[in-house]
């Protein structure tokens, strides 16, 4: 298998904890499903705006579907309420493994791009809380393309941006869509076993299962 020269990464539960996030809307909806709930949706509604060829971003498509959702756990909030709700977004930690995972796949040549369904505001907001804007060639949001991953344009639109060719590629995510999107089009593809997280049964399986992205620089 030819060796990747291209890394791209998923960021919410691949690289950051979700956790800060999950807890604010757990708490306001007063359910301890609620944000997993509310991700799902938040997903959904993205491939809506893609199939149906419209575009709102990230950020409005989870507050609208935080609207939507909160009349079913018996709540309403005003927009100044889910901004709080929501805001945990952009203060999120790096799991453990990462920054050092980065360095190590950056001293080892790798190009490393961050791709995420994210607004570009957000995304570097995330990044630099994070501490690990820094450990990327390039950082980049499907609002530039506006096709949600998985749709096949939006991994092809990162390629042609950065000059790679699918099979100089890899994806690597801890979300089965994701995976399945990037072989489809031809990357390699390493799926994160973060918890609860799965791979889709009905794609190709992943070129490698990782527990944790620290493993990779040792499989590369």
């Amino acid at each position: 298998m030819k060796k990747p020269e291209v890394i791209l990464f998923d960021v919410n539960e691949t690289l950051l904890d979700l956790a800060p996030l999950k807890n604010s809307i757990n708490k306001a909806l007063e359910n301890e499903y609620a944000a997993e709930i509310w991700f799902s949706k938040l997903l959904h509604y993205s491939l809506v705006e893609t199939i149906s060829d419209s575009y709102h971003d990230f950020s409005e498509i989870g507050a609208a579907v935080m609207k939507m959702i909160s009349g079913n756990f018996g709540k309403s909030f005003t927009n100044v309420e889910m901004r709080d709700i929501l805001k945990p977004v952009s203060e999120l930690q790096a799991y453990d493994e990462v920054p050092k995972a980065l360095k190590e796949l950056k001293g080892l040549n790798f190009k490393l791009i961050a791709f995420s369904n994210g607004k570009p505001e957000v995304l570097k907001r995330q990044l630099d809380f994070a501490g690990i804007d820094g450990s990327f060639d390039h950082i980049i949001s499907v609002e530039e393309c506006k096709k949600y991953k998985p749709h096949p344009e939006a991994y092809k639109y990162v390629l042609e941006k950065t000059g790679f060719k699918a099979d100089e590629a890899m994806m690597v995510a801890a979300h089965g869509w994701d995976v399945a999107g990037a072989g489809r089009v031809g990357l390699q593809t390493t799926f994160v076993k973060r918890k609860g997280k799965l791979v889709f049964p009905l794609a190709e399986k992943p070129t490698y299962q990782v527990e944790k992205i620290s493993e990779l620089a040792d499989i590369l």
